[in-house]
């Protein structure tokens, strides 16, 4: 049962496809976690996005902070490396309907005024590859051959 359910989550199409999503996606959902956990690349870190998150109503901020981020960065990674692409996509693509809806939506699409279309872009990317899976170039495309 157990070998079942791995060899689901990462199994993969044979396609190389999905590295050219996976890589750029992966490193700005890295950036961007980085970004609310580290403080890096001009982010606030957990403390600033956690009060920002508070502000807006989510609660309680500073675990939310530390959600997303880790969401973001480890998630990112994974599709960066092709490792348990599914999952990690899964759990992006939900943050990325959390950030539309709770952030975005009332701005309208465009980025120009904080709109939901960057967001929405990711969401359709993390989908597919929730779908598609890692591709042939990834460490799931490897471990499904050994499961």
């Amino acid at each position: 049962m157990k070998s079942q359910i791995l060899s689901q989550m990462v199994s993969t199409r044979s396609s190389l496809a999905t590295l050219a999503l996976r890589v750029p996606v992966g490193l700005i959902f890295m950036a961007h976690g980085a970004q609310k956990l580290f403080g890096w690349f001009g982010g606030y870190g957990l403390e600033g996005t956690g009060q920002w998150l508070a502000s807006i109503g989510i609660e309680p901020g500073y675990l939310m902070a530390l959600l997303v981020g880790g969401a973001e960065f480890f998630g990112g990674l994974a599709l960066l490396l092709g490792l348990l692409v599914r999952p990690a996509a899964a759990v992006l693509a939900f943050a990325m309907l959390v950030a539309i809806f709770s952030v975005h939506i009332g701005n309208g699409l465009f980025m120009s005024n904080n709109g939901y279309e960057f967001a929405l872009a990711l969401l359709a990317i993390s989908v597919s590859l929730v779908f598609s899976g890692a591709g042939s170039v990834s460490l799931d495309r490897r471990w499904a051959q050994h499961v």
